[in-house]
């Protein structure tokens, strides 16, 4: 684990590690799901909660101080993303009620007939809206699929299905099941080279890894600030050029200037509050002369603490007999997997576990976790799902220990 690193000063800064439950203390392994948040995005919640309430547009203080707020707000995840514009960054409640939202503004493009491309390894969030999508309109789905036993794509998972009718592909960055990080930078180019815009899901990869979305070629990219230490609220980058031109749904006197025709009604600045909040908390963890070098130097280092404690996890669970890791466990691949761990154990329910394990306050998910494409792929669905482990950066390795003997206590109970 790097030296720079030190998990006892970043627990430090967030108050809910410091709850506990009858004497016992919490450990947040539903990370995936949604995680804790530092002191700093409640102080920027607060702040603007009590000195900056008030809607946009006025000529009074506290109007104009929630406008200079919002603007920071869309240029600090401008950063985060590596966007070229804060006029590309959208705000919503969260990823799965902006991809409903965009997915109709898109659909003005499609005709019946089309073809869209969607993930087996995906949240249904990234599948559902697309779905519905084809209903309404007469598209033709087809499937990229990955191979259950090594939980990635095949190299060609995508050019086999791709065509000159293909308008549309959907995937995940990393799977929240799984955990699997996918080829974002290949799938986008195959895509493009067939004209099809391309949807990327980064929820289960933004609190993990650097995003450049001038990198990855992507149309569309977006994430909950939820799941990266900050307030509920999704955050969708879209090429500047796309957006221009696509229709928005919006009330008659909203503007037609980005972002805002996509930001339907009033926003919740307190959560853009929050989500700048987050991102000066991840910034401390990088160095560089830019916030976008800071937060690519922190994201390295984050991510190699988050390895190796993913490692240790996997190697301790590999010695429980009837277990099964439904995901990446060599060694040297813990860089193309988030540490996201679900398993199944021979004898167990999922759920029974996680009430187990909740006995003892160790908190953790179980059943499909609205990944219902990746674990019905795997056979599991009528199987009570996986049993979910999730670190973040703030975890240790005595907490690792710590539900590796309780699962010894539950399997010997």
């Amino acid at each position: 684990m790097p030296r720079s690193f030190d998990a006892a000063l970043v627990r430090e800064q967030f108050p809910a590690l410091h709850l506990t439950d009858n004497g016992a203390p919490r450990v947040y392994f539903d990370n995936p799901a949604g995680t804790q948040v530092p002191q700093r995005v409640i102080d920027r919640t607060v702040d603007c909660l009590v000195a900056k309430n008030a809607n946009l547009g006025g000529y009074f203080s506290t109007t104009e101080a929630a406008g200079a707020l919002v603007d920071e707000a869309h240029q600090a995840v401008a950063d985060f993303y590596n966007a070229p514009s804060a006029r590309e960054i959208v705000f919503g409640q969260n990823m799965t009620t902006l991809t409903f939202h965009m997915s109709r503004c898109l659909g003005k493009k499609f005709r019946k007939g089309d073809e869209i491309v969607l993930s087996r390894m995906d949240h249904d969030a990234n599948v559902s809206p697309w779905l519905l999508l084809a209903d309404d309109l007469g598209l033709v789905v087809k499937w990229l699929d990955f191979d259950t036993g090594t939980y990635e794509f095949p190299e060609d998972a995508l050019t086999r299905v791709l065509s000159d009718r293909t308008k549309l592909v959907a995937f995940g960055a990393a799977s929240n099941c799984t955990g699997t990080v996918n080829d974002m930078k290949g799938f986008a180019a195959q895509a493009k080279a067939t004209g099809a815009l391309v949807y990327v899901d980064a929820v289960q990869f933004a609190p993990h890894y650097a995003i450049d979305v001038q990198d990855i070629g992507a149309d569309i990219l977006v994430s909950s600030a939820y799941k990266w230490f900050g307030p509920h609220q999704g955050i969708l980058w879209g090429r500047e050029a796309l957006l221009e031109e696509t229709f928005g749904y919006k009330l008659r006197p909203a503007g037609n200037d980005l972002p805002h025709k996509f930001e339907t009604g009033t926003l919740s600045h307190e959560g853009m509050a929050g989500c700048l909040g987050a991102i000066e908390y991840l910034e401390q963890f990088g160095e560089g002369p830019t916030r976008v070098a800071k937060l690519k130097s922190a994201w390295a280092t984050l991510a190699e603490y988050e390895q190796a404690l993913t490692l240790r996890l996997i190697e301790g669970l590999k010695t429980f007999k009837g277990l099964t890791i439904r995901g990446i466990t060599s060694a040297n691949a813990m860089h193309r997997r988030v540490p996201t761990v679900s398993f199944t154990l021979e004898g167990h329910d999922p759920a029974s576990l996680a009430k187990s394990f909740a006995r003892e306050n160790i908190f953790v998910w179980s059943g499909h976790n609205y990944a219902i494409e990746p674990v019905g792929r795997m056979g599991l669905m009528d199987k009570g799902g996986v049993l979910r482990i999730g670190l973040a950066h703030y975890n240790t390795a005595a907490e690792v220990d710590q539900l590796l003997s309780s699962l010894t206590r539950i399997t010997r109970g």
